[in-house]
């Protein structure tokens, strides 16, 4: 902006960058991206390293495709994002291109590894228990080429369809595999993997990965059901690790178990009292625990937990199910009775009864009959009006009729197993209390992790075509939760040894007991400097002024106010 007497005042955000440049610094991030790529060409007016980073910074704070990063940038402080005020301009999505191309030769996964391995020192972040899961990353387009083949050498991912837990399974995928530590939920290993790679079989890989990361086998090992293979089990207990899973209801321990509720009577015994999952004020989830009665087949420790919640959910959904039966086959019924059913067969009414209930997911409890039945239909053998003396004609017209009625043994068979889920472990010093917390309270923090990275960092939709390059950005995703996970821990952990129990970063200053980063992020976003110009030259710098809340936050970050501004 043009001010008179030839003074120029230009205005740059500040925002929370400089906590982004904080915790990246910790990481030592540039320096290690730096030293896993190539040299960059003595000619290159803008170094790879440079370009990777204003990428990696605009994934932890806006994310925009690469056409439109250039403009982003514009609007920021240069030295904050790594760059001289000239090297702006510079950006554009064929140089970025190019530059994870270089990440993609230069491996990104070892780059990451070395982060990792920094990180845990530099943080301490503890690696005694570690939760796994997977996530679909769904992709737009066909991408015809991304089919495994070698890329300069390297092979490549293949996107395709699978097991698409965005329940989009008309479109194809690659799988995300995320494993984060309990300390903070800080990422400490990332695989993407093909698109139809079967989340079962990643684990014991999974697992050697983090053997290694940690030194020694001695670490908890959470994930899914997932992981209850026989031989990923076996795998890591005779290599002296430690698990917890959910066991599938495909074992015959899960029957067996079910079966012995309907003739004995649980000595279940209380454990846990969480707050309602859904109502700030309604009743505690209660849970309760017993020691499997029927024991594992492979002799591991099989405890079965009961949730006063999950039984309400397990009764509504069943309610439910047959409501929503009832209805369909109410409206089947009245059009197997009606002028064109379309039906021909008594097999055809059948399938479609099974199709309904399979749908509905009533089909356990529904049992249903169809009988065929012929009816006689009589036809005037000419047109016109009928008479005394018209001559008619009798066909028997076949037709089909459903009954249907609740199967109550079955209903009260499963309503004595609402809200029951079984935890298994071979760790014989787990109480029953230290596997629900392990899993019940620290897993959901790998699907909190996987919803930062597809709705804050919004790694999905790709606007990517080349695969070797999406395999380079996604890497850069990783470090970009690494930066918000390590923010959020150590504000919390500041506010704990302080003994702050919420700060006001909701909107009309209400309190927040747990903050995010988004959060945090979203406090300093009104920052801003200004520089006033004469003649091509910075007469004076505008500085924002900290509120007490941003001032608070920065000293818990261990900054001091004038360090903030100068990062």
């Amino acid at each position: 902006m043009r001010e008179p007497g030839g003074f120029t005042l230009v205005s740059h955000t500040l925002g929370g960058l400089p906590l982004v440049n904080h915790v990246l610094r910790r990481l030592r991030f540039e320096e290690f991206l730096a030293r896993h790529l190539p040299p960059p060409d003595a000619r290159a007016e803008l170094p790879p390293s440079a370009a990777l980073g204003v990428l990696t910074r605009n994934l932890v704070l806006a994310r925009v495709p690469l056409y439109g990063l250039g403009e982003w940038a514009r609007g920021w402080v240069p030295a904050l994002l790594g760059l001289r005020a000239e090297q702006v301009a510079l950006l554009n999505d064929d140089r970025v291109g190019r530059a994870l191309d270089r990440l993609f030769d230069a491996d990104p996964h070892a780059l990451l590894t070395t982060l990792v391995v920094h990180m845990v020192k530099e943080f301490a972040v503890s690696l005694e228990q570690l939760h796994n899961d997977s996530t679909s990353l769904t992709l737009h387009g066909e991408y015809a080429e991304a089919t495994g083949r070698l890329v300069r050498g390297r092979p490549t991912l293949v996107v395709t369809f699978g097991h698409n837990k965005d329940h989009r399974p008309d479109l194809k995928q690659l799988l995300w595999i995320l494993t984060v530590s309990a300390d903070g939920a800080v990422p400490v290993h990332v695989k993407v993997a093909d698109g139809d790679t079967e989340d079962s079989t990643t684990h014991r890989e999974t697992w050697e990965v983090l053997r290694a990361l940690v030194g020694s086998a001695n670490f908890l090992y959470v994930a899914d059901s997932k992981l209850c293979t026989r031989e990923t089990l076996k795998h890591i207990h005779e290599h002296g690790g430690r698990f917890i899973t959910v066991l599938p209801r495909t074992r015959k321990e899960d029957a067996l178990f079910k079966a012995w509720l309907q003739t004995h009577t649980a000595a279940w015994e209380e454990v846990a009292r969480k707050p309602h999952p859904r109502w700030k004020d309604g009743p505690p989830d209660v849970f309760r625990a017993i020691p499997s009665p029927i024991p594992d087949a492979d002799g591991f420790h099989l405890f079965w937990y009961e949730s006063s919640h999950k039984q309400e959910r397990d009764a509504q959904a069943r309610r439910d199910a047959l409501q929503k039966a009832w209805k369909q086959l109410e409206e089947l019924a009245a059009r197997l009775q009606g002028p064109r059913p379309r039906f021909g067969t008594q097999a055809k009414v059948a399938g479609a009864v099974d199709e309904l209930l399979a749908t509905t997911g009533a089909a356990r409890w529904v049992a249903y009959q169809v009988e065929t039945v012929e009816e006689a239909v009589f036809r005037q053998e000419t047109r016109g009006r009928p008479g005394k003396n018209t001559r008619w004609r009798r066909r028997l017209k076949r037709r089909f009729r459903l009954t249907w009625e609740r199967r109550e043994a079955e209903i009260d068979y499963d309503a004595r197993t609402d809200g029951l889920f079984p935890l298994l472990t071979n760790d014989p010093d787990l109480t029953a209390p230290a596997i629900l917390d392990a899993y019940k309270t620290k897993q959901p923090l790998v699907e909190k992790r996987h919803d930062l990275l597809k709705n804050v960092e919004a790694a999905t939709p790709m606007y990517l075509k080349s695969i070797s390059r999406i395999e380079a950005v996604l890497a850069l995703h990783f470090v970009a939760l690494l930066v918000h996970a390590l923010l959020e821990r150590e504000v919390r952990r500041a506010m704990a040894r302080r003994g702050i129990t919420e700060l006001p970063l909701y909107p009309e200053d209400r309190d927040c007991k747990a903050p995010s980063t988004d959060r945090i992020l979203e406090t300093f976003a009104p920052l801003q400097r200004h520089l006033l110009y004469k003649a091509g030259r910075v007469v004076q710098r505008f500085d924002p002024e900290l509120t007490d809340l941003q001032r608070k936050l920065v000293g818990l970050l261990g900054i001091s106010p004038k360090a903030f501004m100068n990062v």
